[in-house]
């Protein structure tokens, strides 16, 4: 067998497996996709995507390719008799008392598209970028050392061949292989049930005007979940694990639908473990998981199990592609499980604080309920790449309660940028960014970066960028005229300062080898060499 050889191996090429090559090809990471399937699923699996994924998508290039939500849509499930039949009472996924101020927090609106339309425009643009995507590909065995993986691959000729990696993310989905080859044990509320669904298309577009599109169907001797993807397929969940004949099937959908009218064609039927399990860890060695294999979480209207797999994928690709390049440690691969794995448990607690799931909870000390953008735009990071987030601080907040705060995601504001507006967040994803306004912050900047071999951009607020209203921007970012902060390659803040120190330089070179989990400079000491700058820099 001919051993070849790649930077990173992805296995699983579903959503957060395409996820993960779009994001390490977007950054020149050379890396190789396999799947055992010879395209996606034919069942939609996951639907609502979320403004966060939104933003990830549009740095990578796909701002025009997903179409948007409409402006102030809102997931809204009701308990009905059927559709046709009479409707009750509605069910927030969160109170109506925490929702956020109308605030404008992002750019993206998230989007309501099913899991399988999406995945062909992840996989095209993965391979536009130079993803090596293999379909009917099976991952057999792997054996890792201290040098990377090898992994042995059937292809669908029943051929095997070894391919050698340097990094192997596991995207295998919640029964994982690899996970289990590794074994990595599981946490969390674990199985609640198993159950049967069957997707369908049937012309029910009316009863989707008042803006509901799930339901909790209850009727004597039938309970099941109705609800729609939004182009004419329509998902029923059965409240048991019982296979059905189609004429069987049918029935059922008319009763759910409360008419047997109408033409319904069954389109494909899935078995469901519903079950929430979290990984005792999310790494081990060279191997990381992400998506499912490191989080199973039950279907949610938060939007916990798609979208947090997604961000994985890409705080797991820019850790990859700085340790890829050399300029940064492995030690910054650590990172990854110390701010994820947290995330993946905050979720698992809202899951089991909200009604739709809280008869599941079990016993125990409750969880107060987080309004849906502090869970979506404002979970913190704790990790030796972030300088400021200590413990005291509460898991997620909103961004314009943060302020800034390090290990959150750098606010969403309007800047004029030469002729063009843009948001903030289209300044970062892409290089460490620094922001500042004060012109010693840039030549700081400059040197600060040159001996740990680390691109840095040098922003300054007011002639590089300028906000709409400069002290709203101060705010909504904490800084003060002398200020700056450090925006790490995924949009979130690594460090700052609110006002100029008393030495920049040796501030801002210390805390970009930190966070960076920098090699050693270049030149020796990265501060002690560049003392006869500090002047020039102090006084620029």
């Amino acid at each position: 067998m001919e051993t070849k050889s790649t930077a990173v191996l992805v296995v699983g090429g579903s959503l957060v497996g395409l996820s993960s090559a779009l994001f390490l090809a977007a950054r020149g990471v050379p890396t190789v996709v396999v799947e055992r399937h010879p395209g996606s699923s034919p069942h939609p699996r996951a639907i609502g995507f979320t403004p966060r994924t939104l933003e990830l998508f549009r740095a990578a290039g796909l701002g025009e390719r997903i179409p948007q939500a409409p402006p102030g849509l809102r997931l809204r499930r009701a308990r009905a008799e059927s559709l046709a039949g009479k409707w009750f009472e509605e069910t927030p996924w969160t109170p109506e008392e925490l929702r956020a101020p109308e605030l404008e927090y992002s750019p993206c609106r998230g989007a309501a598209l099913a899991q399988d339309r999406l995945e062909p425009i992840l996989r095209e643009q993965a391979i536009a970028l130079g993803a090596d995507v293999r379909l009917e590909t099976q991952l057999l065995r792997f054996e890792q050392d201290a040098d990377g993986v090898v992994a042995t691959l059937r292809t669908r000729d029943g051929s095997e061949y070894e391919l050698r990696a340097d990094y192997m993310i596991a995207a295998d989905g919640h029964r994982s292989p690899i996970r289990e080859a590794l074994g990595i044990g599981r946490s969390g509320r674990g199985h609640m049930r198993t159950v049967r669904s069957i997707i369908f298309r049937a012309p029910l577009q009316e009863y989707l005007q008042a803006g509901v599109s799930q339901f909790n169907l209850q009727q004597p001797g039938f309970e099941a979940f109705l609800t729609t993807y939004g182009d004419g397929r329509w998902l029923l969940i059965f409240s048991d694990d019982v296979e059905r004949d189609d004429a069987t099937l049918r029935a059922l959908i008319h009763r759910a639908i409360g008419r047997d009218d109408l033409e319904v064609e069954l389109v494909t039927t899935g078995r469901w473990e519903v079950s929430a399990l979290i990984a005792d860890r999310f790494a081990s060695g060279r191997v990381f998981l992400a998506g499912d294999s490191a989080h199973t979480l039950p279907p949610n209207r938060g939007g916990y199990g798609a979208n947090t797999g997604i961000e994985d994928a890409h705080n797991l690709a820019w850790k990859l592609a700085a340790v890829h390049s050399g300029a940064s440690t492995p030690a910054l691969l650590d990172t990854y499980d110390a701010e994820r794995r947290p995330i993946a448990w905050l979720r698992h607690q809202q899951i089991f604080a909200r009604d739709d799931f809280k008869a599941h909870a079990g016993a125990g000390e409750a969880t107060p309920i987080l309004d849906d953008v502090a869970m979506e735009l404002g979970q913190l990071y704790r990790s030796t790449a972030v300088l400021g987030a200590d413990a005291t601080l509460p898991p997620a907040l909103r961004p314009d309660q943060w302020a800034g705060q390090p290990g959150t995601r750098a606010p969403h504001a309007w800047v004029d940028r030469g002729d063009a507006r843009v948001s903030t967040l289209d300044l970062f994803q892409r290089s460490w960014v620094l922001l500042a306004e004060d012109t010693r912050w840039c030549s700081a900047a400059t040197l600060a970066a040159e001996p740990w071999g680390i691109a840095l951009e040098s922003l300054r607020i007011g002639a590089d960028v300028r906000p709409l209203d400069l002290e709203a921007f101060r705010k909504g970012f904490g800084l003060g005229a002398g200020g700056a902060t450090l925006i790490r390659p995924d949009g979130y803040v690594a460090w700052r300062s609110h006002d100029l120190p008393e030495d920049p330089l040796r501030t801002l070179t210390e805390a970009l080898g930190r966070v960076a989990s920098a090699a050693k400079p270049l030149g020796g000491d990265a501060t002690g060499t560049q003392q006869s700058a500090v002047a020039d820099t102090r006084s620029a």
